[in-house]
């Protein structure tokens, strides 16, 4: 899964670019109507083990210093609510408390535990912040990779260390662990970071903003020729100089968010892991998914349900997309070698993102 900060001091390890989206910035002439009053201007920098990248308009180009400190002070805020590595943090307070202790949490943490019981309870568990046992048994966390796959008697024993569903949501800001888990949001943290942001911009009446934080995305309104935003899905391929642009899409009002388990892998004994773990079976999935990108209307859950997609069966994925309103799917599939001559991956879309597609 992917985990925010799961080196101690911001390692861009945890964030495997395995799992990002390749942007097209459209270098378009301004329309007559746009030229003479809104340029675009760019924020970078670090957050979360990655980096951001965000591209706005505005007719106030001396607001950029301003625009810089108040991401970068919102961001460090978002962190200190998720980090894994901050023992201070929201998150890591909730993991060093006892089952049964009833916490009260501030509003955004609240948010973010009820978006994820929304995952947990639509993907039937396939999502669940809670499977840092078995992610650190795999090697793929915190502890380091092992000589040889653990034993069913070791997995069986972290697997008794998670389930998501043993959280109680008691409102307006309150919540209680049944049993000692631990929590590791590093799946929809970026794209909650993504959100928060972008909520930043729009309430403050830039609404023309496209926000990214480590390959996780948001597009509000249009770009500076007055078109939807332009972004590229990366071919997921093992071999990086094979990873070129797979598909292209034109969002607005949109979040996009891509899991993919075709970097972050070992081999042991001629068989490949990679680190997505399927939270009921404890193993890492063996499904030959190799990428799932979600388009949705926030990208805190599309963050979430492009992981949950990557451990669902094809079939089952599409037809739970194809139930939500507003959101849409394309899950990579390997082919077994020598199944058609020239092709390598399979594609399983949901039934409007065809629309979504410039090529």
């Amino acid at each position: 899964m992917k985990q925010i900060d799961t080196t101690s001091q911001g390692s861009l390890k945890s964030f495997y670019p395995g799992i990002f989206l390749v942007l097209i910035w459209l270098f378009c002439l301004f329309t007559p109507a746009a030229a003479g009053t809104q340029r675009e201007v760019t924020l970078t920098g670090r957050t979360m083990g990655t980096f951001y990248k965000i591209k706005y308009l505005t007719d106030r180009l001396h607001s950029k210093p301003v625009w810089q400190k108040k991401v970068d002070i919102l961001l460090k805020q978002v962190n200190k609510r998720l980090s894994m590595y901050d023992p201070e943090s929201e998150l890591s307070l909730f993991n060093q408390g006892a089952a049964g202790r009833y916490d009260h949490i501030s509003a955004d943490f609240f948010t973010i535990i009820h978006t994820g019981t929304t995952l947990y309870k639509i993907t039937h568990g396939a999502w669940d912040a809670s499977v840092k046992p078995l992610v650190d048994l795999w090697g793929f966390g915190t502890l380091k990779k092992p000589s040889d796959i653990p034993g069913p008697a070791d997995i069986q024993q972290a697997l008794n260390l998670t389930g998501y569903g043993y959280i109680k949501i008691l409102p307006p800001h309150s919540i209680v662990k049944q049993k000692p888990i631990t929590l590791d949001f590093g799946s929809i943290a970026k794209g909650y970071g993504v959100d928060e942001v972008a909520a930043l911009f729009i309430s403050s009446g830039i609404k023309n903003v496209l926000v990214d934080i480590g390959g996780e995305l948001f597009a509000s309104g249009r770009n500076k020729s007055g078109r939807p935003w332009s972004v590229g899905i990366s071919r997921p391929d093992k071999i990086f100089a094979k990873q070129t642009l797979y598909k292209v899409l034109a969002l607005s009002n949109q979040a996009i968010a891509t899991s993919g388990n075709y970097r972050n892998f070992y081999r042991i004994k001629g068989k490949s892991y990679a680190h997505i773990i399927d939270p009921k079976t404890g193993y890492p999935v063996q499904n030959k998914i190799v990428s799932a990108s979600v388009v949705s209307r926030d990208c805190t859950f599309a963050d979430g349900l492009a992981t949950a997609l990557m451990v669902m069966d094809v079939k089952e994925g599409i037809a739970l997309v194809n139930s939500l309103e507003g959101t849409e799917c394309l899950i990579v599939q390997e082919m077994d070698p020598g199944s058609k001559p020239g092709r390598k991956f399979i594609d399983h879309l949901s039934k409007n993102f065809n629309a979504l597609l410039t090529r």
